[in-house]
C-alpha cells in the first residue's frame, strides 16, 4: 500500500509499501522525496518500503528532511532503520559517492487524532480507526482548494471514518474480496462479529487487513 496525492507540485504520500520508489517512478512522480509522508499504521505491508523511500530519495539528490507523520512507534522504527544503515550512510557521505551530507535525514512526528498538517492551503487530518489489535491506527482526510479526499487505511466499519468521509469528492477505501480468503485462513479481525457494527456490503468485500 502506498497512495500519492498531488497538490500542484507538492507530493503527499500515504504509507510506504514494498517498491514505493519504483511505483512513484512508474507514475511519473518525483523520487527525490515527498513533501510529507503519512503512515496509517505500522504493519509491515505498509512500511517495508520506508527505508527505500528514505535512502533512495537521498541518492536521488534529496537535500532536506521531509516530515513523516505516524502513530506512536514511528520514531523508533525510523531510528532503528537509520542505525541499521549507518555504514551505508558513512560510505555514501565520505566515500566516492559524495552524496549530500545529512540528506538522508527525516523529521518524525508521532501524532494523535486531529489536524496533523496545515500549510499552503492543504490541511490533512488524522482519523482514528480500528484495525486488529493496533492501539493506534489512522485514516486521513486531505482538504485542498476545491478538492477533498479520504484515505481509509486498514479498518473495520468505522463511525469516525464515515463522519470524516461525508461529502468528500473521493474515498479511497481498502477492501479485500471475500472470495480470495478461505474462512480458515482469514485473520480474526476480518471475520464478522456481534461486536462489529453491521455494514451493507453488496460487493461481497471485507474491510482490508
Amino acid at each position: 500500500p502506498a497512495t500519492a496525492v498531488t497538490v500542484g507540485d507538492r507530493l503527499f504520500l500515504f504509507d510506504a509499501g514494498t517498491g514505493v520508489e519504483r511505483q512513484l517512478r512508474a507514475a511519473g512522480l518525483p523520487i527525490s522525496g515527498p513533501t510529507a509522508l503519512f503512515l496509517t499504521h505500522l504493519h509491515t505491508d505498509h512500511t517495508l518500503g520506508l527505508a527505500d523511500l528514505i535512502f533512495t530519495s537521498w541518492v536521488m539528490r534529496r537535500h532536506a528532511p521531509f516530515p513523516i507523520f505516524g502513530p506512536p512507534g514511528t520514531r523508533r522504527m525510523v531510528d532503528h532503520l537509520t542505525a541499521a544503515y549507518a555504514e551505508d550512510i558513512a560510505v555514501r557521505t565520505d566515500g566516492l559517492e559524495h552524496e549530500v551530507p545529512g540528506g538522508w535525514q527525516v523529521a518524525v512526528h508521532e501524532i494523535e487524532p486531529g489536524v496533523a498538517y496545515d500549510s499552503g492551503g492543504v490541511r490533512i487530518t488524522a482519523i482514528p480507526v480500528r484495525h486488529g489489535s493496533w492501539r493506534v491506527a489512522f485514516g486521513y482526510r486531505i482538504d485542498a482548494p476545491g478538492r477533498s479526499i479520504v484515505i481509509s487505511g486498514d479498518t473495520r466499519p468505522s463511525d469516525s471514518l464515515e463522519v470524516a468521509a461525508t461529502g468528500v469528492d473521493v474515498l479511497v477505501h481498502e477492501v479485500y474480496p471475500a472470495s480470495r480468503v478461505a474462512p480458515e485462513a482469514r485473520p480474526r479481525y476480518m471475520s464478522p462479529s456481534p461486536t462489529f457494527r453491521d455494514c451493507p456490503n453488496p460487493a461481497g468485500s471485507l474491510p482490508s487487513g
